[in-house]
């Protein structure tokens, strides 16, 4: 295992976000010397200097206080489990979103795409899954994806194929993760034979998920919902994926 001085992961981090020095400096109000001898190991930041650089580099939480803990401080944020007391406000927030959307389908994954909750509308399409695939975690792209899962009733697969493949790559670019490029090389690799994604209906504004189900056919799209200033890696790292009905039939299936 390679470990790096804080000034060097800070440089991979702003070389990932594709900026200079001089636009880091600017961003951060900092002279561009300083981030110069900051990212050369020549000046040793404080740890409010670090939390300052990374907040202009996005950087998230977890990936801070690695940052913290390279320059010699204490991490500054926590990561409680979703049904720690501290978190009851958040949790309580993100049922009743679930419970809100109801009759149609949403559910919360986290940052490796492991469903963490769902609402009841969700029951249905888990019903034609092995069992095995439903055992924690249960990982959604791997749910999606597998012959055994969802895939057999989604019509247009290698659209959703390519959906989740541009997620997971625009998520690996902005924050890289072992375990969630192992899931992608597993997978999202593009096969030799695999049709190319082709859009399955005339629609301009969003591409939807066709799933055959109880012998009729549901178009749906997706939104994602996410915390918009998180305290905490759990909160930071989950969002909620709701699914519309994209047509007046699909919407009956669910309101029957």
């Amino acid at each position: 295992m390679i470990v790096y001085a804080v000034g060097e992961l800070l440089r991979q981090w702003r070389k990932r976000r594709g900026l200079s020095q001089l636009d880091l400096a600017i961003a951060a109000d900092v002279s561009a010397r300083h981030v110069s001898l900051v990212e050369t190991g020549k000046s040793t930041p404080s740890a409010d200097m670090i939390l300052r650089l990374a907040a202009q580099l996005h950087v998230p939480l977890r990936d801070r206080n690695q940052l913290l803990l390279a320059a010699g401080f204490a991490p500054r944020y926590a990561q409680r489990p979703l049904d720690d007391t501290a978190l009851s406000g958040a949790l309580d927030a993100v049922r009743r979103v679930l419970r809100a959307h109801e009759p149609y389908p949403a559910l919360v994954f986290d940052r490796r795409w492991n469903i963490v909750l769902t609402n009841r509308a969700v029951d249905p399409f888990f019903a034609h899954v092995a069992p095995d695939l439903l055992r924690p975690p249960v990982n959604l792209v791997r749910l999606g994806l597998d012959p055994r899962g969802l895939a057999p009733l989604v019509v247009n697969l290698a659209d959703v194929r390519a959906v989740f493949r541009s997620r997971i790559s625009r998520q690996l670019a902005a924050a890289p993760d072992a375990e969630l490029a192992a899931l992608y090389e597993e997978l999202l690799n593009p096969l030799p034979a695999e049709p190319t994604s082709r859009r399955a209906v005339d629609a301009d504004v969003v591409l939807p998920m066709i799933v055959r189900i109880d012998g009729r056919e549901l178009r749906l799209f997706s939104t994602i919902t996410t915390f918009g200033t998180p305290m905490d890696i759990t909160i930071e790292e989950i969002a909620v994926e709701s699914y519309y009905p994209a047509d007046p039939e699909s919407a009956a299936y669910f309101t029957r």
